[in-house]
C-alpha cells in the first residue's frame, strides 16, 4: 500500500473529509487531493503531523507495510504555521475566468497601445506645421493634435474602467489562496502547455520591436544630416512610438493571459508567499503610479517639458518601479 492509499484509508477510518483533514494540517484541500492522487508527496513536517493526527508511526506512512504500527491514540495536532483561508474554484469558474481574461488581455493591450500612440500626432503635426511641410498653422495643428490625444487617452481610460468592472468578480484569483476542484489543475496545465509556443513567440517579437524601436530615430538622423529638415527627426520619433506601441501590445496581450493561468495554478508571481508580499506592495504601487501620473501631467501642462518629450516619464517610471520592487523584496527577505 503506497502513501497515497494510506492517507485515504486513514482519513476515511476517522470519518474526515478532505477539507477536515486539510484544516487539521494547515494546508489546502487541493494539497490533500494531490497527495491522495499520488500527484505530489507531503513534506516531512506534514508526514510527522499526519502520524500524530492518525495515531500511527511515521514508519507505517513511509514504508510499504500493510498493518499500521500504532503509536497511540489519534490526537489533535496544531501545525506551526496557521492555516490561511482558501477560496474554492470550480471547473466552471476556472473556464469562465480564462475566457474573460482572454478578452481582458485584448482590451487592456489596446488601451495601453492607445496611450502610447496618443502623442504621435502632436509630435508630428506640430513640427511639420512649424517647418511649413503642411499648410496648417502651428496653433491649429497643436489644437487638433491635443484633441486627438485627449480622445485616445479617454478611450483608453474607458477601456480600463470597463475591463476593471468586468473582472471585478474574479479579483480574488490574484490575492487569495485557491483550492481548485478536481480536474481544474490538469485542464489549466494542458491549456498552458498548448499556449506556451504562442506566448514565447509573442513575447520575443514584442521585445524585439521595443529594442528596435530606436531605429526610426537613427534613420531620421541619417536623412536629416546637415540639412535643416528637422521634421525628419520628428517623424523618426513618431515611428519609434509606433513600434513601441505595437511591441507593448503584444507583450501585454500575452502576459495577461499567461498570468491568468499562473493565478489558477498558483505559480510564478502568484504563489501563496508572493500573494502575501503583493498585498503588502499594493499601497506602495498605488502611491507610486499616482505620483508618476501627477508628475507627467504637471511637467506637461505647466510647460516644464513639451508634450513631445514628457512621455519619457513613463519608461523612466517603469524602470524605477522595477528597481523599487526589487529593493523592497531584498529588504523583506533580510527580515
Amino acid at each position: 500500500m503506497i502513501l497515497a492509499d494510506k492517507i485515504i484509508d486513514l482519513r476515511k477510518k476517522n470519518g474526515w473529509s478532505q477539507e477536515e483533514l486539510a484544516d487539521r494540517l494547515g494546508v489546502s484541500r487541493q494539497s490533500i487531493s494531490k497527495w491522495e492522487g499520488a500527484q505530489s508527496v507531503p513534506d516531512l513536517n506534514r508526514i510527522i503531523a499526519m502520524s500524530q493526527i492518525f495515531g500511527v508511526s511515521t514508519d507505517y506512512l513511509l514504508k510499504d507495510e500493510e498493518l499500521p504500527a500504532v503509536s497511540g491514540e489519534s490526537m489533535p495536532f496544531v501545525y506551526d504555521e496557521p492555516a490561511e483561508p482558501v477560496r474554492s474554484v470550480s471547473m466552471e469558474e476556472a473556464n469562465t475566468f480564462l475566457k474573460l481574461k482572454d478578452r481582458s488581455a485584448r482590451r487592456v493591450a489596446l488601451g495601453v497601445m492607445l496611450c502610447i500612440l496618443s502623442p504621435i500626432l502632436l509630435i508630428v503635426l506640430a513640427t511639420a506645421s512649424e517647418e511649413g511641410v503642411i499648410p496648417v498653422s502651428e496653433i491649429a495643428a497643436t489644437g487638433l493634435s491635443l484633441i486627438v490625444l485627449m480622445l485616445f487617452v479617454a478611450a483608453a481610460v474607458a477601456i480600463f474602467v470597463i475591463d476593471s468592472i468586468a473582472m471585478k468578480p474574479f479579483e480574488y484569483m490574484e490575492k487569495e489562496n485557491l483550492d481548485t476542484a478536481y480536474g481544474v489543475d490538469g485542464m489549466v496545465r494542458e491549456q498552458k502547455l498548448q499556449y506556451t509556443g504562442s506566448h514565447t513567440a509573442m513575447m520575443t517579437l514584442g521585445i524585439a520591436l521595443c529594442v528596435l524601436s530606436a531605429v526610426p530615430i537613427f534613420v531620421g538622423m541619417i536623412l536629416t544630416g546637415d540639412s535643416e529638415k528637422d521634421y525628419l527627426m520628428t517623424f523618426g520619433v513618431g515611428g519609434t512610438l509606433l513600434l513601441v506601441a505595437i511591441g507593448t501590445l503584444m507583450i501585454v496581450r500575452t502576459s495577461i493571459y499567461w498570468e491568468a493561468m499562473q493565478q489558477l495554478l498558483e505559480e510564478g508571481d502568484f504563489t501563496r508567499e508572493n500573494k502575501m508580499n503583493n498585498r503588502k506592495n499594493e499601497l506602495v504601487s498605488t502611491v507610486y503610479w499616482c505620483s508618476a501620473l501627477a508628475i507627467y501631467l504637471g511637467i506637461s501642462f505647466l510647460g516644464i517639458m513639451n508634450w513631445d518629450r514628457s512621455w519619457i516619464v513613463w519608461p523612466i517610471a517603469g524602470v524605477l518601479y522595477g528597481a523599487l520592487t526589487a529593493v523592497l523584496r531584498i529588504l523583506r527577505q533580510r527580515r
